[in-house]
């Protein structure tokens, strides 16, 4: 029973060391503080123009800073001690929440300004994900690392759940002003926590960033047919199956801004029970098939999402598509922080960060403009149905990913 327990709930070996916990706990506060805003910044933009478009738009003028940005901040996270990347752009983040929050205090706030911080968010985005990536194997001994992940993933779920709900409720009694300067001060914690982690330089005989070494990290992720699946089945899931820019439409039909709460913090109810009974997780090796199976998952969780016109069974399709996530997150970042040399992991951890956000910012365009030729349900139906088929159609394709096992994996 004792050995069934352990297989059951999550492996907590990896907060024994000192910087990965003050990094979770840095990153917890500030996730949670961020969801304020991932909240806020549709709702507003929603309320402003009461435009499903307008929706899709705000998604797709963050993904040219994403896409501009991404490489050069994997070449720099190999080049660079990483806490100082995570550390800079952290603040950089935080000015950007101020702005919004005195921008949305004005009598007619300016959506010029909305959408022109919210691409500068997109570029630090891609500035730091991939320094915060490359992190968690400098942190722990590589036989936590899928545990770290999961943690990690905890972490990012715990804001979920919580922030969106409270969120909601913010923004319906007190405005969008006041939800921003949350998130604020969410950023002056994390802020403290990483000014007391110790330095992580780059690795030894590291080379100024270049467009050269940006190509050598494109090479050796093409050569990786396993981890292209993971790329590219988290690409087309995320494409397809995130209708998250429809999220306020929806909620108007369902009761307003406390729905739009409850939207969001269902997919992280899912992932949070995925998580809390995740220790089965570091006995698995077939990791390609893991990703597979639970991203397919994800599209099935979505569709349900699209058929029902009740809010209790939405929230329960948006629970399996939370919970399918994270599990498929947890096999990813076991493949990655496995079998990835260090001195490659920021460039690569770009390029992984390019997968899921390539996919949900021209898929809100996506969803939204099939929302405004057809109907809000038949665009979730039918992002929920092509991510299924793009899911099994990457498995065909790409054997070496379905094929992959931590036990001969390289690195």
């Amino acid at each position: 029973m004792s050995r069934l327990l352990r297989l059951a709930t999550i492996d907590l070996r990896p907060l024994r060391h000192r910087d990965f916990s003050l990094l979770m706990a840095g990153q917890l506060v500030s996730y949670l503080g961020t969801q304020f805003t991932i909240v806020a910044l549709p709702f507003q933009v929603f309320q402003l123009t009461h435009s499903p478009l307008a929706l899709g738009l705000l998604g797709l003028v963050q993904l040219g800073p994403v896409l501009a940005c991404a490489f050069w901040g994997g070449a720099l996270a190999d080049a660079r001690d990483r806490r100082l990347m995570v550390l800079a752009t952290e603040a950089a983040f935080a000015l950007i929440s101020a702005l919004l929050a005195v921008n949305a205090l004005l009598p007619r706030p300016a959506l010029w300004a909305i959408f022109l911080l919210a691409a500068v968010q997109g570029g630090l985005f891609a500035l730091q994900r991939p320094s915060l990536d490359a992190l968690l194997p400098r942190l722990v001994p590589r036989e936590e690392l899928t545990a770290a992940g999961a943690l990690r993933i905890i972490g990012g779920t715990a804001g979920s759940l919580l922030g969106p709900p409270v969120a909601g409720l913010l923004i319906a009694v007190s405005g969008v002003a006041l939800t921003y300067a949350v998130d604020v001060a969410s950023f002056l914690v994390s802020l403290v926590a990483l000014g007391l982690m110790r330095a992580v330089p780059p690795p030894a005989g590291a080379e100024r960033p270049s467009l050269r070494r940006v190509v050598e990290g494109l090479r050796y992720a093409w050569s990786r047919k396993d981890l292209l699946g993971t790329y590219v089945t988290d690409l087309v899931a995320m494409f397809f199956g995130m209708p998250s820019a429809l999220f306020p439409a929806i909620a108007a039909g369902l009761g307003g801004p406390t729905a739009l709460g409850l939207l969001w913090s269902a997919l992280a109810a899912g992932g949070a029970l995925a998580l809390l009974t995740s220790g089965w997780t570091s006995r698995v090796r077939r990791h390609g098939w893991g990703v597979i199976l639970a991203a397919t998952s994800w599209g099935v969780g979505i569709t349900l999402f699209g058929l029902t016109a009740s809010l209790p069974l939405a929230l329960c399709g948006l629970a399996l598509a939370g919970a399918s996530d994270t599990i498929s997150g947890i096999f990813r970042l076991a493949m990655w922080n496995r079998s990835v040399p260090d001195a490659l992991s920021g460039r690569l951890a770009s390029i992984e960060m390019v997968s899921y956000s390539a996919g949900p910012l021209p898929g809100d365009f996506e969803s939204s403009s099939v929302a405004s030729l057809f109907s809000v349900r038949v665009s979730v139906v039918s992002g929920g149905l092509l991510c299924v088929a793009g899911c099994l159609l990457c498995a065909l394709l790409l054997p070496a990913f379905r094929r992959y096992d931590a036990g001969e994996a390289p690195g």
